[in-house]
């Protein structure tokens, strides 16, 4: 990635530099996000000579205390990012009785998409390592 990335909003922003580096995390690249002199937000590489020195923003290194104001935000974006947007699908489509079953039994979505991971084959960077492998990662 070359170009600038421009998001207008905030967290959108912040929101997108952490993706990318999920993304490219086996390249070794990393992005952040820092407010424009226009307002908006660019994504770049901190070391990116334009902006060295500059003050990024801060990326969070997870989501497990997301408001439901931020899942709000997300579920009525008209542009959502396409990652949110995907996992927002899952959702949506979910019959809304299993929903209400994921939750009243507190059923450990964690381990089933550990499972899921494990029969595919692959570690946690997304390299083949072989089925045994893969569950001796993913379910430990």
């Amino acid at each position: 990635m070359t170009h600038l990335i421009r998001k207008k909003n905030r967290q959108k922003a912040i929101d997108f530099a952490v993706w990318l580096n999920f993304k490219h995390r086996l390249e070794g690249r990393q992005f952040g996000a820092i407010q424009s002199a226009e307002g908006d937000f660019f994504i770049v590489s901190p070391s990116h000579p334009s902006f060295i020195g500059e003050e990024f923003e801060i990326l969070p290194t997870d989501y497990s205390n997301m408001s439901f104001k931020e899942i709000r935000n997300i579920f009525v974006d008209i542009e959502p990012l396409a990652h949110f947007e995907q996992i927002k699908g899952v959702i949506s489509v979910m019959d809304g009785e299993l929903l209400r079953f994921i939750l009243k039994y507190q059923i450990p979505l964690e381990k089933f998409i550990q499972f899921e991971l494990a029969s595919r084959g692959y570690d946690e960077n997304h390299l083949w390592c072989g089925f045994e492998k893969a569950e001796e990662i993913w379910l430990k």
